[in-house]
């Protein structure tokens, strides 16, 4: 009898610490919470090199790493933090520097410079390696913050949309694939292998292909958006759960999951580390494809009693935890899907705002803070 009363007091006591995030968020926000988690991350994670010259650490503060992705995490979070008066220009140019200082060369003997960036950069004995070939997400994401920064600070917009035009003919270049009509994973891929066909799901980026199309006054960004938008939809229809791998095989036709350890790791063909930014991607995106697949996997998550840190497409969990990079995505995409039947998690996903910021989780802590100024 006496277990079960305190059973009973330790779930009223689990029910009222959400209903007090919940009125802490909903009173404070936007400005207290999505500045506490701005400087947070700030602090913790964005690295000085040099007077002019700033990187995400994707690593630990021993062992420092740089990715394209993280910075470009970074430069969209740095233009998110000064349209709210946080950040300024001169933050914003110093994680550009340092992609500047990173570019990446696409011929054999590394004399051919383009726009896309080094995909990583880590310290090992005594100086710094940059690992030659791109990662098209990264890619993506310099050219949005780009984009955006152009329309933030006007006196260096010319300077700002010039470097967005290169970057975004570059990826077109030499990170597409003209048969599949599809973004390859990177500038490393060769169209007469097989990792042509390899699509990842969160190089879906329907709110940036627009916003390329229009600066670059291409058309082929729109029918890239179309074309990557239906394999996602085919991919979605697969399974009763709408969930969607990190890594699928696509064809002009066809689309299906990869296998395990295809070219990440055992969780490639899953809803696992890259395929968990969908909720946000996709939120974003103001199209009737993005809106369906969002809405199906937000239908599955709110059945959920938690949402785990990664999934078999049927449902199944990899693991036994939750993990702020699975639910900062989702409590961004029901913050734009409100009143439609998944309002339970945002009760539920806000315990990303109740402590402090992940100090050991990059991942978790920039998808968190993005989150959270993304507004």
């Amino acid at each position: 009898m006496m277990k079960n009363k305190l059973i009973g007091v330790f779930f009223l006591l689990i029910v009222f610490g959400y209903i007090a995030v919940f009125f802490l968020i909903r009173i404070n926000n936007p400005k207290q919470v999505q500045l506490k988690t701005y400087q947070e991350w700030k602090k913790e994670y964005l690295v000085n090199k040099g007077h002019n010259q700033t990187f995400v650490n994707a690593g630990s503060r021993k062992n420092p790493i740089a990715l394209s992705e993280a910075q470009g995490f970074g430069l969209i979070i740095t233009t998110k933090a000064a349209k709210l008066g946080w950040a300024k220009e001169a933050d914003f140019d110093k994680l550009l520097n340092y992609y500047l200082a990173h570019q990446d060369y696409v011929d054999d003997k590394h004399t051919q410079r383009v726009s896309l960036m080094q995909w990583k950069q880590y310290y090992q004995h005594h100086h710094w390696i940059s690992e030659y070939n791109s990662a098209t997400d990264g890619d993506l994401y310099i050219a949005t913050a780009l984009d955006t920064a152009s329309r933030i600070w006007p006196k260096k917009a010319k300077y700002y949309r010039n470097l967005e035009i290169k970057l975004a003919n570059d990826i077109l270049r030499y990170e597409y694939n003209p048969k599949t009509g599809l973004l390859t994973t990177g500038d490393w891929v060769r169209l007469d292998s097989n990792y042509a066909n390899l699509f990842r799901t969160s190089d879906v980026l329907p709110f940036i292909f627009t916003n390329l199309a229009k600066t670059t006054k291409n058309d082929k960004w729109c029918q890239v958006k179309n074309a990557m938008l239906t394999k996602l939809v085919q991919l979605s229809n697969q399974h009763k759960t709408g969930l969607i791998p990190d890594f699928a095989w696509a064809s002009k036709k066809s689309v299906k999951a990869v296998a395990p350890k295809t070219i990440a790791g055992k969780n490639d063909g899953y809803y696992a580390y890259n395929a968990c930014r969908l909720p946000w991607i996709l939120a974003k995106g103001h199209d009737a494809k993005s809106r369906l697949i969002e809405r199906r996997m937000l239908k599955y998550f709110a059945k959920q009693n938690i949402v785990y840190g990664g999934y078999k497409l049927t449902g199944k969990t990899l693991v036994k935890n939750q993990s702020p990079s699975f639910s900062a995505p989702i409590f961004y995409g029901v913050n734009h899907f409100r009143g439609q039947g998944f309002d339970n998690l945002f009760v539920s996903q806000q315990y990303i705002y109740s402590k402090p910021l992940p100090q050991d989780d990059y991942y978790g802590a920039t998808l968190t803070t993005l989150v959270a100024v993304d507004r």
